[in-house]
Formats: C-alpha cells, sequence, structure tokens
C-alpha cells in the first residue's frame, strides 16, 4: 500500500496533538505478544492491529466453541471447531494489511515462554487461569519486559502494567500483588463462574490502550497500580501496587530456575495425587472394563469425543458429585486444567477409594 493510503488509514491518530507521525513510526516499530486469543485477547488484538502495530504475535493452541462466541467477537458461528490463533490472524490480515501477524500454536509454558518472550518489546497476557498468569509474570520479570496484564471475573475486571518503573524507579510484578496462588476451588474460570459478554472487550481494549501508551510515551500507563472496574455500575478504582517483602524461596528469578519451576504444582492443580495420563496411556486403560470416562467441559464444546464417554460439565460437579459405581475414573477437559480441579472435587467427595485420573493437555492431544 502506498504511502498516502497508509496516512489515511491512521489519519485520526495523527491529528492527534502530542502523537503524529512519530508516535506512529513508534507504533510501526513496535513488536507486541498478545498471549491468549480468548475474550481479553480478541479485542486487544484488534485495536493494536487497526492501530498500526507493525508485528503482533499471537500464542494459542486453543480451538473455537460455540460458548466463545458470546464475547470471543473475532469469530463466527463458521469458525467453531478452527484454531483461535489461526483465525484471529487471518481477520487481522483483512482488517490491515499493512502490519505483519506471527501465529503460534501452542500454550506458554516454561519450556518455550522465554524463548517466545524475548522476541517482543511487550508482553499482552490474555490468559484465564493462574499458571499461565505465573508463568507469563515470571518470563517476563527474569527478561525484564513490560507486561499488560488483564483479569475478568463475572462482572469485575482488572488491567494493570508490570515490569515497568515509575517516576521514583519502583517496579512491581504479578506477584507483588498476588504473591501466592488460591486453591483451585476458590479461582473459578469463566467456564465455571460465568462472565458478562462485553466484560472482556472493555478489559481488552483497556489493554490495548495501555500498550499503545507505552510504546509512544503518550498519557500516563497503569505503572504501579491496579485498576478496578466493575460493569454493573460502571465504577472504577485504582489501587497502588508496592514491592512485596515476602516472597516464596521458590520464586525464579533465573532461567534455570523458572525451567526447573512446577507451576501447577505451585499453583495447587495437583495436590491430591491424580495421575496424569499421555494419550497413549488414556487409551490403553479406556479400553479397560469397570472405566468410566467423563467430559467435564460446558456442553456445546468442541471436539466431539469419538469414544464412549459421560458429560458432566465442572460446574455441575461443583454443585453435586455423583456416587461413581465404577472402580477408575478417567476425565477429560479441553486442555487439562478444569479436569484436574474435577479430580480433586471427586477424590475429596467420594466415599469409596476410587483411581482417578486425568487426561494430560486435554482432548485437544488426542
Amino acid at each position: 500500500m502506498d504511502k498516502g493510503k497508509k496516512n489515511e488509514r491512521y489519519d485520526r491518530q495523527l491529528s492527534l496533538k502530542g502523537f503524529g507521525a512519530a508516535a506512529q513510526a513508534q507504533l510501526s516499530n513496535a513488536r507486541v505478544l498478545v498471549v491468549g486469543a480468548g475474550g481479553l485477547g480478541c479485542p486487544a488484538l484488534q485495536y493494536l492491529a487497526a492501530a498500526g502495530v507493525g508485528h503482533i504475535g499471537i500464542v494459542d493452541d486453543d480451538i473455537i466453541s460455540l460458548s466463545n462466541l458470546q464475547r470471543q467477537v473475532l469469530y463466527q458461528t463458521a469458525d467453531v471447531g478452527k484454531k483461535k490463533a489461526k483465525v484471529a490472524a487471518e481477520r487481522l490480515r483483512l482488517l490491515n494489511p499493512d502490519i505483519s501477524i506471527y501465529v503460534y500454536l501452542q500454550f506458554v509454558d516454561t519450556s518455550n515462554a522465554l524463548e517466545l518472550f524475548r522476541e517482543y518489546d511487550i508482553i499482552v497476557d490474555g490468559t484465564d487461569n493462574f499458571v499461565a498468569r505465573y508463568i507469563i509474570n515470571d518470563a517476563c520479570s527474569i527478561l525484564q519486559k513490560p507486561l499488560v496484564f488483564a483479569a475478568v471475573y463475572q462482572f469485575e475486571g482488572q488491567i494493570a502494567v508490570f515490569n515497568v518503573g515509575d517516576s521514583k524507579g519502583m517496579i512491581t510484578n504479578y506477584r507483588d500483588l498476588f504473591e501466592n496462588p488460591p486453591s483451585p476451588e476458590h479461582a473459578p474460570d469463566c467456564n465455571e463462574a460465568g462472565v458478562l459478554g462485553v466484560l472482556p472487550g472493555v478489559m481488552g481494549v483497556m489493554q490495548a490502550n495501555e500498550v499503545i501508551k507505552l510504546i509512544t510515551g503518550i498519557g500516563k500507563p497503569l505503572v504501579n497500580k491496579l485498576l478496578i472496574y466493575q460493569s454493573l455500575t460502571g465504577e472504577t478504582y485504582t489501587v497502588k501496587i508496592s514491592p512485596g517483602t515476602n516472597f516464596d524461596i521458590s520464586y525464579p528469578t533465573t532461567k534455570a530456575a523458572f525451567e526447573a519451576t512446577n507451576y501447577l504444582s505451585f499453583c495447587n492443580v495437583n495436590q491430591v495425587g491424580v495421575r496424569e495420563l499421555e494419550p497413549e496411556e488414556f487409551y490403553d486403560l479406556s479400553s479397560q472394563i469397570d472405566v468410566v470416562i467423563i467430559d467435564v467441559r460446558e456442553f456445546g464444546e468442541v471436539p466431539e469425543p469419538d469414544f464412549d464417554h459421560l458429560q458432566i460439565p465442572l460446574s455441575v460437579l461443583q454443585q453435586q458429585v455423583p456416587d461413581f459405581e465404577e472402580s477408575q475414573i478417567i476425565l477429560f477437559c479441553q486442555s487439562g486444567m478444569r479436569s484436574l480441579k474435577a479430580a480433586s472435587l471427586i477424590n475429596s467427595s467420594t466415599k469409596h477409594k476410587k483411581r482417578i485420573y486425568s487426561l494430560k493437555g486435554g482432548i485437544l492431544t488426542l
């Protein structure tokens, strides 16, 4: 596209006092990685692409489900069953063909986070679970990368900017806000607790706004502050964040320590002796007698299993756990997180001892 048409695309930004061509050039040269192409990632990606951020990475290996469409507005009904990151990249390229979009079909973990993050200027956390949040935070802290964090819960949203010094040089990160994660029972995600569809849109757009401020130097980013938004009242309030002083000794500050950290254990995801099955083990065990296989995803999520199973969503199990007759229970979900929570519930409430397994990585690994 020629220079005249590029200027026309960004004309409303270029005409802003204090913005202009210099800020637009900074956006064009910037590299921003968005982790998660879901409720937060979709709006953040749309507005970053529209603003002209020149290099955008998308990290996500999840697939689109019908229940996503209530809030993940980059996708359409015909996209159900497709990879989120791929579809998001296609839509963003249509929105702005002048920028570069990079797709990473994977979930962040200790084996890839540092390598991925190192190539980008700013990291945007669009995930919805504590394991991913601590991995992202710690990787950003080690690499000293600015992190734009947001989270949603039912009707409330939170947003903050980490790893950026304020006027006094003070720097905070996610662990200064939440030194330790809550237990799985006290940390339901939107699949369990629900979320107002517009809320992730509001918070994702706020994340894009913080990214643009960081890149261009305009305004005052939410450095060392947590902004809380109440969607039912339209009220916001801000909490100051100060550096923590009592970090656990396991807090990783080096590459070696980071890669050696068991974040599932740290986040209390699998503390009940539940063994996680590899795909081969899953198929071997599922063929045995006296085994029940349970899908703990919500109704309507895809892909559909091609084997015999029961479907009891985690949200149902949290209300009442049935008394299973079988001695062995195999649980699975989309990515392996909810099935571990379900295993904890069943293990603590079942009268007779059962062998409980969880499919490692979820149905996406099969």
